[in-house]
């Protein structure tokens, strides 16, 4: 597996593997046991970056130290993050609880260090931001627990780039980790412009869209009761016949390639920046496997064009909610 360098020299596996799915948004939680294996079938594989959230499910930090517990604490990367203690049904929708005053943050910290059953958080994120707590307030206490040897790296997800650009002028930020894909390329306007500025680090959380590029699924797919999927515009039946002259494209330059549909996007993830790394998430062994292996596949400057020509040609939709 090859590596990449994210901000601050913080090193990581090209790809890294998301957990929230084990435990959050795709159903009932996934076999322990079968996860533990999953985890571990990927540090054998090179992928030494794993990501987990408290909002997933406090479950979801326990099963990721668990599972991580038989390696040398140096030889894994993990990120998870702080600011949404939880939700609540607000007009019938659930909508995140915030909290980044400094108090919560260090309860929070010392909560998610017990349960991942660690001395210090490789990478901690702020998952939202808390409109009352200043940038630079949240980046004091990053600095802090930086020096008492607590985390190592921080990042913001999702944040507005002025609030990005001062608490980077406070505590220097590792990555942003926002959302990234064919089906969703918002981050290339102004995003990645701010990264190469500063020298900051891209993860991307659902670069195969949801699962929707990785041609597994069409308008016809039935998801299982506690699937978000059933709630994503992505995933309506008008919305999948509309974009599926993508996944057409994908599969064409799949087979000339004996690859994948998902290793192709994943591939051409990686080409788009030296510093992104996605995190693609799975339940399954043999789609880990296949995700990974993405790794291998090397798109020429001549295929890329063409892909990204054809993407800019299509009628996309990005609906994503």
């Amino acid at each position: 597996m090859k590596t990449r360098v994210l901000g601050q020299g913080l090193e990581v596996s090209s790809i890294g593997l998301g957990c929230m799915g084990m435990d959050h948004a795709y159903g009932a939680p996934a076999d322990r046991e079968e996860m533990i294996k999953l985890i571990r079938r990927a540090v054998e594989l090179g992928c030494n970056f794993f990501d987990t959230a408290v909002v997933y499910g406090e479950a979801n930090e326990v099963l990721l130290g668990k599972a991580l517990e038989i390696y040398n604490r140096e030889d894994v990367i993990i990120a998870t993050k702080f600011g949404i203690y939880g939700q609540k049904m607000v007009d019938g929708k659930p909508e995140n609880q915030l909290n980044s005053k400094p108090d919560s943050i260090r309860e929070q910290l010392e909560g998610s260090l017990n349960r991942l059953g660690v001395d210090y958080i490789d990478l901690y994120y702020q998952h939202r931001v808390d409109p009352e707590v200043e940038p630079e307030v949240v980046a004091g206490v990053m600095k802090e627990l930086m020096a008492e040897g607590k985390i190592k790296h921080w990042g913001l997800s999702n944040a507005p780039l002025d609030y990005l650009r001062r608490a980077h002028s406070v505590c220097p930020v590792t990555c942003i980790e926002n959302q990234y894909s064919m089906v969703f390329r918002e981050p290339e306007d102004e995003i990645f412009k701010v990264c190469e500025e500063l020298g900051i680090g891209f993860v991307a959380y659902s670069p195969l869209g949801n699962g929707f590029l990785s041609g597994k699924y069409d308008a016809n797919t039935v998801y299982p009761e506690g699937d978000f999927r059933n709630k994503m515009g992505r995933f309506s039946p008008e919305v999948m016949q509309k974009n599926q002259s993508l996944l057409d494209l994908l599969k064409e330059i799949a087979d000339n390639k004996n690859a994948t549909s998902a290793q192709i996007v994943l591939a051409w993830e990686l080409a788009q920046k030296p510093w992104i790394v996605p995190i693609p998430g799975t339940t399954k062994m043999h789609r880990l496997e296949e995700n990974l292996g993405g790794t291998a596949i090397e798109l020429s400057p001549e295929e890329l064009r063409d892909i990204n020509t054809a993407l800019d040609a299509l009628d996309v939709d990005e609906t994503h909610f």
